[in-house]
């Protein structure tokens, strides 16, 4: 497509050559991985420029899940949800479920925030169907105080505990659903970026009308941080035993990267098959040599026993 040519045909710099940048051009860093789907690559790239953008989500998603990361950039408008509101004051968005209207829902199965929520009343496993609820499983994630004896579940406030106060001030969620785990710590002050796709539900979106901020990234990209400067990065779930081991070897070298010394890895409900958790889990992340803050091991039952399926949680400090 031309707009895909003119986005990578390197562009010259207008002053010339620069003794900073150490080039006379700048590329688009599109991943080679895009031209591997160049049919859907062809699709997403034919629109009008300086028009509204495609109403095509799905395709866009389906881009980055196939390892087209990032996207090509496009010179179209992006489309407005019809009757859009202002988002609800900070904190009442903190807490309170957004209007509909704010939502663009046409690559979702549910076309309303009560739709999503009635999901969770249906026999069907997923992590997440009742993570637009803010009333129901999401206003006790994470709260409380600290506790003495500790579990699979810990509090916000026993994870800081662990950490001189204020020392823990911005962080990585990966994988965050509905942004809970990042409103739980801005409202202990502390600044949290969430990574999430839309798995038949609008969490970015959703995320950023809750005041907080989503990150449209898949776990196969490296991180957009620079190294040694995140104080936390959190995971509930998605860090587990779904992911290829080559891949989830270089996601926590990169984790490693990005958490500055002293810097705290929550490992939240990892899960695997038992007898993979000593053989291969524990020693791949015990390889990263950080010292145990919290460390427990439990069952996971919610598929039954038969299974055979554990949990680990784990606060881990990157050393010195």
């Amino acid at each position: 497509a031309d707009e895909f040519q003119k986005l990578v045909t390197p562009q010259m710099l207008p002053l010339g050559f620069s003794s900073q940048l150490k080039t006379d051009a700048l590329t688009s860093p599109v991943g080679h991985a895009c031209l591997m789907h160049k049919e859907d690559l062809e699709e997403y790239m034919q629109y009008k420029a300086g028009e509204l953008c495609p109403d095509d989500e799905s395709l866009t998603q389906k881009l980055l899940t196939g390892g087209c990361e990032p996207l090509p950039r496009r010179r179209c408008f992006a489309r407005l949800p019809a009757g859009y509101k202002e988002p609800f004051p900070v904190p009442k968005s903190f807490w309170t479920s957004p209007p509909d209207e704010n939502i663009i829902w046409t690559a979702y199965t549910c076309k309303s925030f009560e739709c999503l929520n009635a999901r969770k009343k249906k026999r069907i496993f997923a992590d997440c169907l009742d993570c637009f609820d803010l009333e129901g499983r999401e206003s006790e994630r994470w709260a409380g105080s600290a506790t003495a004896g500790g579990g699979l579940d810990l509090s916000i406030e026993e994870v800081l505990s662990f950490k001189p106060g204020g020392s823990i001030r911005i962080g990585l969620d990966i994988g965050g659903g509905s942004g809970t785990f990042a409103v739980r710590m801005r409202e202990h002050n502390v600044t949290i970026v969430t990574t999430t796709l839309n798995f038949d539900g609008p969490f970015n979106s959703f995320i950023s009308l809750r005041g907080v901020i989503p990150l449209y990234l898949t776990v196969s990209q490296r991180f957009p941080f620079f190294d040694n400067t995140l104080d936390i990065v959190h995971s509930m779930h998605v860090l587990s035993n779904w992911i290829p081991l080559g891949m989830l070897d270089f996601i926590l070298f990169d984790i490693d990267r990005i958490l500055r010394p002293g810097g705290i890895l929550w490992l939240d409900h990892f899960f695997c098959i038992e007898n993979q958790l000593n053989e291969v889990y524990i020693p791949m992340i015990e390889r990263l040599g950080y010292k145990k803050l919290r460390w427990t091991v439990g069952k996971k039952l919610d598929r039954g026993p038969e299974l055979m399926e554990r949990y680990l949680t784990a606060v881990l400090e990157k050393p010195f």
